[in-house]
């Protein structure tokens, strides 16, 4: 099969597609042909060596395709699914645990099923397993318009809450119209100016956004921070309870998000589509940090 893999770490020229051997499924497993995958922030710190990874590696977790080989089950060959890949997203076929793939719905099409996991999953875990957020409350989102930010937003929409985005100003309408209530330019703006009572705030930015964002929270409320360690003597001096999440897959969520999507309550936006081919490409787009929603790379046509 062909494949895009690392040898080792460095800039977006260490991404080589290539023929490699594509594996077979053991116990609990499937083989997938995977006919899209999508770009996470994951996968340009793997590729950079700011997070480490056995080598050589196939980069990307998310995919959707169609079962050709089964080994599990609750699948069988020409289900068509979608959920994490075991042995790498960027490649024609991976290999899938059944644990963490779900049937794709027929109303979703391969890119937008492959745009789901990863950040579908951490927005849900976040707001829901982390901060418990719940219908009436008012919850603060930085990087609203990315990948997990952009799904943040409609799930805690959807939910009940209260949503403020928070990000550039020319991502305003597209933020406002994916059912936020309010929006903070923060080039503009202290978010901390505009919002001082927020029951939860959602960091998928960090850097200097996370100790902003802290400001914006009530005593009592919850910050949630993906990029970065939590300010845990911060917080706790503002009585906020600060987490860190690192997203656990489940595949009742991935199915959950699958019935939200098919139902128009959530939408992924997917800023590009492009050939596996052009995968450097795509990792420059990611790492400039200015993505709107997902990119995604077509494995098959």
């Amino acid at each position: 099969m062909r494949a895009v893999v690392i040898d080792e770490t460095g800039g977006p020229e260490v991404l080589q597609l290539r023929d490699v051997e594509r594996g077979e499924p053991d116990d609990g497993e499937v083989l997938v042909e995977v006919h899209a995958a999508s770009v996470n922030p994951i996968d340009h710190k793997r590729r950079s060596g700011t997070v480490q990874g056995h080598l050589p590696a196939i980069l990307g977790s998310d995919i959707s395709g169609t079962v050709v080989a089964s080994r599990a089950d609750e699948f069988g060959e020409g289900d068509e699914v979608f959920g994490l890949a075991a042995s790498g997203a960027y490649a024609e076929f991976a290999l899938a645990r059944e644990s963490v793939i779900a049937h794709k719905p027929a109303a979703l099409d391969h890119a937008q099923a492959a745009a789901l996991p990863v950040a579908g999953m951490t927005a849900w875990q976040a707001l829901f397993d982390r901060a418990q957020l719940e219908r009436g409350q008012t919850a603060v989102i930085a990087g609203a318009a990315g990948g997990v930010g952009h799904f943040a937003v409609q799930l805690a929409k959807h939910a009940g809450a209260v949503v403020t985005g928070i990000g550039s100003d020319h991502n305003r309408d597209f933020v406002i119209g994916l059912g936020a209530d309010r929006y903070v330019d923060y080039t503009r703006e202290a978010p901390a100016e505009a919002i001082s009572d927020a029951d939860v705030a959602l960091d998928t930015v960090g850097g200097d956004v996370t100790a902003a964002l802290l400001q914006t929270v009530r005593s009592g409320g919850v910050l949630v921070v993906i990029a970065n360690a939590p300010p845990e003597r911060e917080a706790q001096q503002r009585g906020v309870r600060a987490e860190l999440l690192v997203m656990s897959p489940a595949r009742e969520q991935l199915a959950r998000l699958a019935e939200l999507v098919a139902s128009g309550a959530v939408r992924p936006e997917i800023s590009r589509t492009l050939p596996l081919a052009e995968v450097a490409e795509a990792h420059r787009m990611s790492e400039s940090g200015h993505t709107r929603g997902k990119i995604v790379l077509a494995v098959r046509s």
